[in-house]
């Protein structure tokens, strides 16, 4: 799930960059930030934001809400380890799908970021962003106790209120995104009571704008989720069943989950939501097989070796599973990923007889062979499903893994190259790209697409060294000068910009 991959030593300079911005600076730039926010306003220069205008004179309006949600967001992308795995993505996008139409969000578009991190936690960030830890879905336990926490954190977004905070505090915005983004990263790096006082103590020095609302907003955000659940046709009743599981969550654990520090849950809000929950009727249990295909997927990464996970899995199949598909396909993902093919595709075929047309299993099935190095059956399994669903997100970028591993590279760059436009705020997109195009040769294609991936991570240096370098290889090509250059002046206006 992690973009961690080992590659052919032309990308290895690429790589190393990726590492170093993912893996080795969370640590120090968090730590400045939360030292900046401890001390006098006059040293918060670190973690400056743009200009926006007097802040005495009018509350943060929706559009520079949504500049500065775009600047955290790439800083945030900077410093944690954010899952590539297309099936997660596309998943939480699709049910993401299902929600906003019902929401009373005034812009109808979710800029997701999904953390490679088990932990439960999940937040909202002006402008629309909504992040999810991956350890969210193992903790919920039915796609309708997810869907009741991503509805509640939509009604934080669609009722502002981290705009309507600064009403009160008009000169919070920055000292909040920053303290967010510092309490934010260091959650999703660190497991350690360490890492959580740094949160606890940036929030104190932040006087407590960074990540916490107040209990009305809560509320405000709990009535508002529901009315979106009931209206996209899920069952209200979940967020009182989940509100229950992160109560039980912390009488199990040492710390509290990083979501229970920001959205308390007592036992009078529990009882709130089952009694709002009571003037509908509770739906009748549905099939969420989908979704319990994808905790499976966050249950393997969570697991120390695929070899633990596969026993795991193995032990449910052989005692009663709540979900024995789910348990079957986790168990075929772990001999996967431990190299054992030939029982992987053994393991797989009841799964296929039962329910052949469900893309997840054909996914996993060209997986397997790919995995195995047997390039040839591996595409044409992709190949096929595509012609049914050429839209598909997770089957687009498995066919590009694909192509890459079989040393396709032209074909492989062909359709990324024409995906990047359409799905241009994808980062994977790019670094696969950058990848691909340094394997076949294409040394200005390398450059173009390094620039794109450091500009949406926020690292605008690199991504301006990127973008000279590749002006040195156009200059027989005006109209490729000119978009490079373009592009140049964008990076260089960012870099002008006080930012994270």
């Amino acid at each position: 799930m992690s973009r961690s991959v080992n590659r052919p030593l032309l990308a290895s300079y690429f790589l190393f960059e990726c590492t170093y911005q993912r893996v080795l600076q969370p640590i120090t730039l968090a730590l400045l930030i939360i030292c900046g926010l401890a001390l006098s306003p006059s040293s918060r220069a670190e973690v400056e934001l743009p200009d926006l205008g007097d802040s005495s004179s009018i509350t943060i309006s929706p559009v520079q809400e949504k500049a500065l949600g775009q600047r955290w967001l790439r800083a945030y992308r900077s410093q944690v380890p954010t899952s590539s795995d297309p099936l997660i993505i596309n998943y939480l996008e699709q049910l993401f799908a299902r929600l906003i139409p019902y929401s009373q969000l005034s812009e109808k578009r979710i800029d997701l970021v999904v953390v490679e991190n088990n932990t439960l936690n999940a937040f909202a960030v002006p402008g629309n962003i909504i992040g999810v830890h991956t350890g969210l879905l193992n903790y919920a336990k039915s796609e309708n106790q997810l869907a009741a926490v991503l509805a509640h954190e939509m009604g934080h977004l669609s009722q502002r209120h981290y705009a309507r905070r600064l009403e009160q505090q008009k000169k919070m915005m920055v000292p909040m995104l920053a303290g967010m983004l510092a309490g934010l990263v260091l959650a999703a790096n660190s497991n350690s009571d360490a890492g959580m006082a740094a949160i606890m103590g940036t929030q104190a020095a932040a006087q407590q704008a960074s990540l916490a609302f107040s209990r009305q907003n809560e509320q405000e955000a709990d009535r508002i989720g529901m009315q979106t659940m009931v209206e996209a046709g899920l069952d209200a009743h979940a967020a009182a069943d989940m509100f229950e599981e992160m109560v039980r969550a912390n009488r199990l654990n040492r710390r509290p989950p990083e979501y229970l520090l920001t959205h308390p849950v007592s036992e009078t809000r529990v009882a709130d939501a089952r009694n709002r929950a009571q003037q509908y009727p509770r739906k009748p249990a549905i099939d969420d097989l989908e979704y319990q295909l994808m905790r499976s997927r966050v249950r393997v990464e969570a697991e120390e070796t695929p070899q633990i996970a596969a026993k795991m899995f193995k032990s449910e199949l052989d005692k009663e599973s709540l979900s024995p598909d789910a348990s079957r396909y986790g168990w075929v993902l772990a001999l996967t990923k431990s190299s054992q093919f030939d029982a992987a595709r053994e393991a797989l075929a009841p799964l296929l007889t039962k329910d052949p047309e469900r893309v997840t299993y054909q996914i996993m099935r060209a997986d397997i062979e790919i995995a195995a190095e047997r390039y040839k059956p591996g595409l044409e399994i992709i190949e096929v499903q595509l012609a049914k669903y050429p839209n598909s997100y997770p089957l687009i970028v498995r066919h590009a893994e694909a192509l890459m591993k079989a040393g396709l590279y032209k074909q492989c760059a062909e359709i990324l190259d024409r995906y990047s436009r359409k799905r241009s705020n994808d980062d994977y997109v790019w670094y696969l790209l950058a990848e691909v195009n340094g394997l076949a040769g294409n040394i200005l294609g390398v450059h173009e697409a390094r620039a794109e991936y450091f500009i949406l991570n926020g690292v605008y240096d690199r991504a301006q060294i990127q973008l000279r370098n590749a002006l040195k290889l156009t200059k027989d090509n005006a109209y490729r000068t000119a978009l490079i250059e373009e592009r140049l002046k964008y990076v260089e206006a960012q870099m002008q910009d006080h930012s994270f």
